[in-house]
């Protein structure tokens, strides 16, 4: 039925819950992950700033960045192999997660879409805003939500 997962992970402390509970769904089905990490890009600069300081900030958030989404890809790709699951990851940096993620789903030929939600509630969601509830308004794509 579903031969391709795209798995959205951020680092937050959901991020090995969305591993584990991933791979072992797309173990019992037969089907290969796709890990992906979307970093926002770095903060327009503050008017005024020399324009040497501004690249080097930038440079800075690129290869933090990277780094990062490196090391957790690195490590998803590890749980993958002990599982038996074929892994692939991508990372990007992007202005808006919800839609880097469903092109991400659309460009890797996913055919379905696994995310782990923090379940914040009404007022956590008015606060912080829901990448899940994002995702599903604007994929075609089936969308497991694990909580």
């Amino acid at each position: 039925m579903f031969k391709h997962l795209l798995v959205p992970i951020d680092g937050s402390d959901l991020t090995d819950r969305a591993m584990t509970a991933s791979l072992e769904f797309a173990r019992q089905l037969g089907a290969s992950v796709t890990g992906f990490v979307a970093e926002p890009v770095a903060a327009p600069p503050t008017p005024g700033r020399p324009p040497s300081l501004i690249r080097q900030e930038t440079l800075e958030h690129d290869a933090m960045t990277a780094t990062h989404a490196n090391s957790l890809l690195q490590r998803f790709a590890e749980l993958a192999r002990q599982a038996g699951v074929t892994f692939t990851g991508h990372h990007a940096q992007v202005p808006r997660v919800d839609k880097a993620i469903i092109a991400a789903a659309e460009s890797q030929g996913c055919d379905m879409i696994v995310m782990v939600t923090h379940g914040r509630g009404a007022f956590g969601e008015f606060l912080f805003g829901s990448q899940t509830k994002a995702v599903l308004a604007g994929s075609s794509l089936p969308l497991l939500v694990l909580h």
